[in-house]
């Protein structure tokens, strides 16, 4: 679980609400099912109509990534690679077809390492894995953009929400006993569509962009360690190009040994 998305909605809903109360005003007052239903609704429905069902759909399937990121290990899938470099120079490049075997769960990888078997060319091999990078981040930055959208709209239907809240202030100006409880009332929109923008749906269109790039870095290192491998490169120098993959800010994660990894030395990686 990603704790810093976690610790951040919550520190930035406590936040809120902690003002809320140091100003002097009921943390209750804020909770408003009229308002959250016009602001949530309202954004909800211009969603829709403006994306497509796929992408609509796509984008709702993305959120729990923000709280549960797929973890790409760049050092390991280098060390994979750079194995995989001396196996084919030693075994031949038809060796790497039980790497593809083992690779099920990672399609990208598995039709790498296939196409690399089957004896593809560098250049054909590619241009065939970067039309599939194109078009997964195309797919991916329309998820994100489902978020940017309701980021957008959030803040404009909670005008609205208060604005429709005013005007049932309006018809009870003969009370002015429930004028200030209203006219507070009627904000409370504003919050929700300013809050749920800037605390929920912006963050994570950012979020989904963020694991979207590292997941393009790890799929352009795994294209240049298999076209290296592919032209008969020499695995040390492709071990010190992939370096430049790597952010030497983070440590390197320990390193699996092949009784942990549950495969004997030589062999190809577990499915799993």
């Amino acid at each position: 679980m990603d704790l810093t998305s976690v610790l951040g909605l919550i520190v930035g809903v406590a936040a809120i609400l902690l003002g809320q109360a140091l100003e002097g005003g009921h943390i209750g007052s804020l909770f408003q099912p009229t308002a959250l239903l016009i602001v949530l609704g309202g954004t909800l429905g211009a969603v829709m109509l403006q994306c497509t069902p796929a992408q609509f759909m796509l984008g709702m399937r993305r959120l729990p990534r923000v709280f549960l990121p797929p973890r790409p290990n760049l050092h390991q899938q280098l060390s994979d690679l750079v194995s995989w470099s001396q196996i084919a120079r030693k075994n031949g490049i038809l060796s790497m077809e039980e790497f593809a075997q083992a690779n099920v769960d990672h399609p990208f990888l598995q039709k790498g390492l296939q196409l690399l078997a089957d004896g593809v060319d560098p250049v054909s091999l590619r241009a065939a894995l970067e039309l599939d990078v194109h078009t997964l981040e195309q797919r991916e930055r329309l998820a994100a953009r489902v978020w940017e959208a309701a980021g957008g709209y959030a803040p404009t239907l909670g005008i609205l929400g208060a604005v429709l809240g005013l005007i049932h202030v309006m018809e009870n100006l003969s009370d002015p006993s429930k004028l200030g409880g209203g006219i507070a009332v009627a904000f409370v929109a504003t919050v929700y569509g300013v809050g749920l923008a800037n605390v929920l749906f912006l963050p994570v269109a950012h979020k989904l962009k963020t694991q979207l790039a590292t997941q393009l870095d790890l799929m352009e290192m795994q294209i240049e360690g298999l076209v290296s491998i592919g032209s008969g490169e020499n695995p040390r120098l492709l071990e010190n190009r992939l370096q430049g993959f790597l952010d030497p800010d983070l440590p390197a994660p320990p390193k699996l040994t092949p009784s942990q990894a549950g495969n004997p030395p030589g062999s190809p990686p577990s499915a799993g």
